[in-house]
């Protein structure tokens, strides 16, 4: 889950017509890992690609959403052998497929009714209903308003019931107005309000991805705190106690920070998530394991530093937080606007840093083996003592056996244990 920044080009839409031979020269077929040929009579591009194309934001191989009049699991299976891709089903009811060739994503689906423009009037938003024809001097095909809503920088709902046939669409119009930098026309805007309860009986794994997309958006932020206000995640993450840090984490916050494109790509998201919810409601919209614990793990480390740097913590806790954090501490350090946070990055990209990646000196067999020591609780935490006395500099990384055997001795006396 990483932010992407977008190619810009500047919009091809200025009215309500739009230079159908410069948005073919954006989409670059010749670059597709098939051809208009290959494709039955009635094909359109549909969709993120036009879409993209006519706002100038289009990705260097972007997905391709392409409707044809019927049989589009069969064609996709047949592409697939013929070319030498792969065909994945994504909805056998509804006849909608997934060719993957060359790099390339490409998804087939049959028309919704007996033709394209029925087919796109069920459509969610009326900048995605705009297609372009795959026939040579074909016209785009815009029934519902889609380039006039771009030219005026709206998001504009193509029908209530749209919204009501799949709820995740109410989520995917916040995201899809932060990620273009659009306002929701007002009915739009209360035609979500009003519907958000519906939301509620959308499977989790639906939710969550809309919300990562929202995340990697440069100004999810921004996105996020609308989705709240609007009350789209009460049925999913109502146990959680949301995080007055959300409208902080922007890039130029995290750029102020000190971080790294590199590192704020997948940390602003990380820390965007930590404000939603705890690991249990990321449980409940079925996240990984992973997530949930990284989200946990944020939220418990910020409850322990209380406002306070990190500096200020206390051997135990400082070094439980390094340890439970050795990954994602640039997501934390977002998160509470550490003043030190520039020295604190420098070491933390150190990977020999013994306290920002906390290692025990040695090995727990070796060292069971050295000191005749039995495997247990005594043994996990003498290795637990020995890193931080390495962490904190009384045991320098390299020390000889003799200085590691000495410092564990020496625990062992302490707590009544028989040295070897």
């Amino acid at each position: 889950m990483h932010m992407r920044p977008q190619p810009c080009q500047e919009p091809i839409v200025p009215a309500q017509t739009a230079d159908v031979a410069r948005l073919w020269q954006r989409l670059a077929p010749e670059r597709w890992p098939l051809k208009a040929e290959d494709l039955p009579a009635g094909s359109a591009l549909v969709g993120g690609a036009v879409r993209d194309a006519l706002l100038g934001r289009l990705a260097p191989e972007p997905d391709l959403d392409v409707v044809v009049p019927q049989g589009a699991t069969a064609l996709c299976r047949r592409l697939a052998k013929r070319l030498g891709g792969s065909a994945v089903v994504l909805d056998q009811e509804r006849d909608i497929a997934r060719l993957v060739l060359a790099g390339w994503t490409l998804d087939l689906a049959a028309w919704e009714g007996d033709s394209l423009e029925s087919d796109l009037r069920r459509r969610d938003y009326s900048i995605n209903a705009i297609a372009l024809p795959l026939a040579p001097g074909a016209a785009l095909l815009d029934p519902t308003g889609g380039l006039q809503a771009l030219a005026r920088g709206k998001l504009v709902a193509i029908s209530s019931a749209n919204l009501r046939s799949d709820p995740l669409r109410l989520l995917r119009g916040l995201r899809l107005a932060c990620e273009l930098g659009l306002s929701l026309e007002p009915q739009t805007k209360a035609a979500i309000v009003e519907l958000r309860e519906l939301l509620a009986g959308v499977a989790g794994e639906r939710v969550l991805a809309e919300l990562e997309k929202l995340c990697t958006a440069p100004a999810g932020h921004t996105g996020l705190l609308q989705v709240q206000h609007s009350g789209l995640l009460t049925p999913w993450l109502e146990q959680a106690t949301p995080l007055a840090a959300l409208a902080q984490l922007e890039v130029s916050h995290a750029e102020a920070l000190g971080l790294q494109q590199s590192e704020w790509s997948w940390a602003l998201p990380l820390a965007r998530l930590a404000c939603l919810g705890d690991g249990a409601a990321f449980e409940r919209l079925r996240s990984s394991r992973s997530l949930q614990k990284r989200v946990q793990t944020l939220r418990q480390q910020m409850r322990v530093l209380d406002g306070r740097p990190l500096q200020s913590l206390d051997e135990a806790p400082r070094l439980a937080l390094q340890q439970a954090l050795e990954a994602d501490l640039p997501a934390l350090l977002l998160l509470t606007a550490d003043p030190n946070s520039g020295e604190l990055l420098a070491r933390w990209r150190e990977p020999a840093d013994p306290l920002f990646h906390p290692r025990p000196p040695i090995n727990g067999t070796v060292l069971a083996q050295r000191l005749q020591l039995q495997p247990g609780p005594v043994l996990g935490q003498l290795l637990q003592h020995l890193c931080r006395e390495q962490a904190f500099g009384r045991l320098p990384p390299g020390s000889c056996a003799d200085a590691i055997d000495a410092a564990a001795q020496a625990w062992l006396a302490q707590q009544g244990e028989p040295p070897a």
